[in-house]
């Protein structure tokens, strides 16, 4: 089995050491903050049951006792095949942790980011290695939400990513691959459509916030956790997709006109939309409701791989 080396034990970090470990994989977790490192066996362990309670990992103890909390990045990268890195979404930061991946991992070992938004060209260019670079961006939490971004610079051979794309099968994660750069790749530029036009709506007074979120998570979400929008808009014309965009293509081509303005993330707009929606939750009622969720995703997860 591979090994995995995961730089950075916070939420993300630890979620794709869970990831690696349910798979078989032996696994080295490591960070600079020392109370980060010595919290991750229990906030793992919490995941590995999580899965276990929905059928979704086999013997969460055998899988914890693959994970190895180690001191450093160069004793974390030892014989690893995969280097996750999950450091601050800050590009001098990646920069620093590139550098010193690049100079401390194994010639085999791909070498891979959980950015969201920065692309890789931006902090591997002058590396050595940078042809063994590239970004497998997750989704929050990845041990419960498979799809993983592959997006990798211009110069990364296309072995490489189908490389990647294998190793992250074999991990049970489902890539998926970015086939040129774009800031955000794609996952969070179909969310920022959403969330850009969800602010217009409720700063204009259109629907209310919790209404909004209602729209998703008891309509247009329960089709999308099942099939994609255009695997649901062929089956919603009995033409398909062409027959679909004949049919609606006048109202979108009227929406997509007037989009909304960069102004619905000002300070004002923000405003009226936390008015709207109540203060946020205290630190241990947002842990609750964020163990809801997962409880939820694993839930579906499950009841999706039974069908």
């Amino acid at each position: 089995m591979p090994k995995a080396a995961v730089i950075g034990a916070g939420l993300i970090g630890r979620s794709w050491a869970v990831v690696f470990a349910r798979a078989g994989w032996s696994v080295a977790i490591t960070d600079t903050d020392p109370a980060a490192l010595e919290w991750a066996p229990v906030l793992m362990s919490e995941s590995m049951a999580l899965l276990a309670e929905f059928g979704l990992c086999d013997d969460p103890a055998a899988a914890l006792a693959r994970i190895a909390l180690v001191p450093s990045l160069e004793k974390a990268v030892v014989g690893a095949d995969l280097v996750q890195e999950c450091g601050p979404e800050q590009l001098a930061a990646k920069q620093a942790l590139f550098q010193a991946l690049d100079a401390a991992a194994p010639s085999k070992a791909l070498l891979a980011s959980s950015s969201s938004a920065i692309v890789a060209s931006l902090y591997t260019a002058d590396l050595p290695g940078r042809d063994r670079c590239l970004v497998a961006h997750p989704v929050n939490p990845p041990h419960l939400v498979p799809i993983v971004e592959l997006c990798a610079a211009p110069w990364v051979p296309a072995k490489t990513v189908e490389r990647a794309r294998r190793l992250y099968e074999q991990a049970g994660q489902v890539p998926v691959t970015v086939k040129r750069e774009v800031e955000g790749f794609v996952v969070n530029r179909l969310q920022g459509a959403l969330l850009t036009e969800g602010l217009r709506l409720v700063g204009e007074g259109i629907i209310s916030p919790q209404d909004l979120d209602k729209t998703l998570a008891d309509g247009l979400g329960l089709r999308w956790a099942l099939i994609g929008p255009f695997a649901t808009i062929e089956l919603n014309a009995p033409g398909g997709i062409p027959d679909y965009c004949a049919r609606f293509g006048g109202f979108y081509r009227r929406l997509a006109a007037e989009p909304p303005a960069p102004s619905v993330w000002d300070a004002e707009n923000v405003a009226q939309v936390e008015a709207a929606w109540g203060p946020p939750p205290a630190p241990k009622e947002a842990l609750r409701r964020s163990a809801a969720r997962d409880r939820r995703i694993a839930a579906l997860v499950a009841a999706k791989r039974s069908h």
